[in-house]
C-alpha cells in the first residue's frame, strides 16, 4: 500500500471522527451523519487497498 494513499485514507477517517463528534456535541444530526460517512468511507478505502495488496502478491 502506498504511503500517500494510506495517509489520505487515514486522514479522511480522522476528519470524519472529528466531524461526527462535533455534530454530536452540537446536536447537529446532519453534521454527525456527514462525519460518519467520511469515517466509513476512509475505512472502506483503506480495506480496499489492503485487499488489493493481498491479491498483488
Amino acid at each position: 500500500m502506498s504511503v500517500g494513499r494510506t495517509v489520505k485514507n487515514r486522514s479522511q477517517e480522522i476528519k470524519g471522527r472529528i466531524t461526527e463528534a462535533l455534530g454530536r456535541a452540537t446536536r447537529n444530526g446532519k453534521l454527525e451523519r456527514r462525519g460518519k460517512v467520511e469515517r466509513i468511507s476512509g475505512n472502506l478505502r483503506q480495506a480496499g487497498e489492503k485487499a488489493r495488496q493481498a491479491f498483488k502478491r
